[in-house]
């Protein structure tokens, strides 16, 4: 196959499955992962030509993910193919450089149109959601409103991690630091969003997307 080269992260079976069959005619699928963490040592080991990545995904999700690629000079197009129907979602994927965002119940018909547009250095956005996400896109970027923004990268990351039910030992050993600096994050963490408990950061990190419930 001599076709573009997609690297998939997604973490349902079924799912993959049904878009490998997608993407077969026209497409070389060199890799299929489950994570963000491995989407990302996939991306920079296989160099495809176009991702098509979930949001929501197990120990990093894929927003979180892209904005580690672009922070190490990867400039691979992605695609986030997703559940998601939320504008914010959309809008904050677009912000961290995604070059398209497709609802997955009409994957059939605006997937294969937004891996072209993408190859091609355009953008594309679901129909159903086009119109306000560019709308919300003109006000400005989302700044001081959003509050993920209060956040770094490296606690928005430790934050899934807690969400998902990891221990702040399990943390430290999964991205390389100490106990001792995830309760550090953990508690910045708690005072720039006002949270009291483990508990509200947990609600907020399922309340933006930053874990599934």
């Amino acid at each position: 196959m001599n076709g573009p080269r997609v690297l998939l992260a997604e973490d349902h079976r079924i799912v993959a499955d049904g878009l490998r069959s997608l993407l077969a005619p026209d497409f070389d699928l060199i890799g299929v992962v489950e994570d963000g963490r491995a989407l990302i040592e996939a991306a920079k080991r296989l160099r495809p030509d176009v991702i098509v990545a979930d949001i929501s995904m197990p120990s990093l999700n894929g927003i979180e993910a892209l904005e580690i690629l672009r922070k190490d000079g990867l400039d691979v197009p992605v695609i986030f193919l997703t559940m998601h129907r939320d504008v914010a979602y959309a809008r904050r994927a677009l912000e961290a450089g995604a070059a398209g965002y497709v609802l997955k119940h009409a994957a059939t018909t605006e997937l294969l149109q937004g891996l072209r547009a993408a190859l091609e250095g355009g953008t594309f956005v679901s129909p159903a959601l086009a119109g306000k996400v560019f709308a919300a896109m003109k006000e400005g970027p989302a700044g001081a409103a959003d509050p993920l923004t209060r956040l770094t990268l490296r606690q928005r990351e430790i934050l899934q991690l807690l969400a998902q039910g990891l221990s702040a030992k399990e943390i430290a050993a999964k991205i390389d630091i100490s106990p001792r600096t995830v309760e550090f994050h953990k508690y910045q963490m708690m005072e720039a969003l006002g949270a009291k408990s483990s508990a509200e950061l947990i609600r907020f990190a399922i309340k933006h997307g930053i874990a599934d419930r």
